[in-house]
């Protein structure tokens, strides 16, 4: 796996980590945490430039976030309150605390999306939420873009200063991913057995 990241960010340059990142936030086969820090080490081997590449990791990453905000802003607050009405259950989301999402991202979007692009996994979803409540697209771009600028830089720098140790990275990050991964899971699974609605907790009107 490393020869062949490696082959392809040699072989595409910034570009290929452009897409690479993009792919990744879109659905997450390979993770940034691997990305990052093998272009960093391609590129204090000389294959690209470290500057041009974490702008690219990051202008991929936030486009591919820019997708499941749009996904999140075409379904709207009105209907994911009606599904979670209708399906609470599978989304694990009663109509109260959909409105309790929403209050937090009026109260504190910007805040929760930067932090949110820090965390693996909760990364590539914070973007739902912050379209679902209509974030102002402006700051929802401004907020996304310093969270996995800061993200993305601090994995390439890893890779870079480590260069050949790169593997000293993806051994550390790698537990921490699939943990979060395991957790977000096992959360899923244990509001799916317990859920219970609150009575009368239904759609507001209007």
């Amino acid at each position: 796996m490393f020869d062949l990241i490696v082959g392809i960010i040699a072989a595409t340059g910034v570009l290929g980590v452009a897409v690479l990142m993009f792919a990744e936030n879109i659905f997450p086969p390979l993770p940034s945490e691997v990305i990052m820090p093998l272009a960093g080490f391609a590129a204090a081997r000389g294959d690209i430039d470290f500057v041009f590449l974490v702008i690219a990791g990051t202008a991929g990453a936030v486009l591919g976030a820019w997708v499941w905000y749009e996904i999140g802003r075409r379904v709207g607050l009105e209907r994911l309150r009606r599904w979670s009405a209708s399906h609470g259950r599978w989304l694990t989301l009663a109509p109260d605390e959909v409105d309790r999402i929403a209050g937090l991202f009026t109260r504190s979007g910007a805040l929760t999306v930067f932090l949110g692009r820090l965390l693996p996994t909760v990364r590539t979803f914070i973007s739902i939420p912050a379209g679902v409540t209509r974030m102002p697209l402006a700051d929802f771009l401004v907020w996304t873009s310093a969270g996995t600028a800061l993200f993305t830089f601090t994995l390439a720098y890893a890779g870079y200063r480590l260069e050949a140790h790169y593997d000293r990275v993806e051994a550390w990050l790698n537990p921490l991913t699939t943990g979060v991964l395991a957790f977000a899971v096992l959360g899923y699974l244990y509001r799916l057995v317990t859920f219970r609605p609150r009575p009368g907790a239904g759609v507001h009107d209007g």
